[in-house]
């Protein structure tokens, strides 16, 4: 499939099967709230796909260990890239792994940093079929307690959100970099369904399961509430064609943050963005400035 037709597709209908998706569309005709169920499902089940050639080299040239979260006891595996004091931690986004910003840290031991990276539960090396944001989050919690404070960190997607959230919360670091990030969870849920070809009415059952699943709203998690809180220097990169997040979102999340920078593209897509010249440099000027 050609790059420029890869940008334009969500990510559930790039790497989904077709038979999941014909599922889906039966599903929603037949039962909104079974459909919801089995979007939920869908919803918490990372993509799995293989090691991208560009990612390689980071995968042979790092230290990797296996590492069990304290609070819900999951496997992450910890990408240590690097040998410099100045650490910044990497955090992909859903359905990615510990190298998806390879070409990023390239880019930031050039500058004289090191870089801690994961593969968050049920993402790339890591065990397990289901993960979920708060995992995300712990990661980052337990990465900071283990090898920080960071100087930098940066999130791509769901990663973005869930480094804005770890911020709130008080992990610390100097500076902080999102890319493709989300705001609102309702709207990712809809987002989801949508790209699944069913009913805005699967959105709102599914969201309203997983508020009760999880005992709160889970709205509490978007990226321009956990925004509000976050005061350190912060630069907000998202592309004008992203089909997986629309770039409103950015600009959601950008007026919330008190020190922080819009940087928007065009034409690199949600994925293309991590590997784009111009938007790595215009990282590590940030970071170094």
């Amino acid at each position: 499939m050609a790059k420029k037709h890869k940008d334009k597709t969500p990510i559930q209908q790039l790497l989904l099967p077709w038979y999941i998706l014909y599922t889906g569309k039966i599903l929603n005709w037949l039962s909104p709230y079974l459909a919801s169920k089995f979007a939920g499902k869908l919803f918490l089940t990372p993509l799995k796909y293989k090691l991208p050639k560009r990612e390689k080299d980071m995968d042979q040239n790092t230290k990797q260990s296996k590492l069990i979260l304290t609070k819900s006891g999951k496997e992450i595996v910890v990408y240590e890239y690097g040998e410099s004091d100045k650490k910044i931690l990497l955090v992909h986004g859903w359905s990615g792994r510990g190298t998806q910003l390879s070409k990023i840290a390239d880019a930031l031991l050039k500058e004289g940093f090191s870089t801690i990276s994961f593969d968050a539960p049920a993402h790339g090396k890591a065990s397990g079929k289901m993960s979920m944001m708060p995992y995300f989050i712990e990661a980052i919690h337990f990465l900071s307690k283990k090898h920080g404070p960071f100087y930098t960190i940066i999130g791509h997607s769901l990663g973005g959100m869930s480094t804005l959230k770890a911020l709130k919360e008080g992990v610390s670091s100097e500076k902080a970099v999102i890319i493709g990030t989300a705001n609102s969870v309702t709207a990712i849920t809809q987002e989801f369904v949508q790209n699944l070809h069913m009913d805005k009415e699967v959105a709102y059952l599914m969201k309203a399961h997983f508020d009760e699943k999880f005992g709160q709203n889970m709205d509490n998690y978007s990226g321009a509430i956990s925004a509000q809180s976050v005061h350190i220097p912060t630069l907000v990169i998202h592309d004008k064609n992203d089909v997986d997040v629309h770039y409103k979102c950015a600009e959601e999340i950008n007026k919330q943050l008190k020190n922080s920078e819009l940087y928007l593209t065009e034409g690199l897509g949600h994925r293309r963005i991590l590997g784009d010249q111009k938007v790595i440099n215009k990282i590590t000027t940030f970071i170094t400035a």
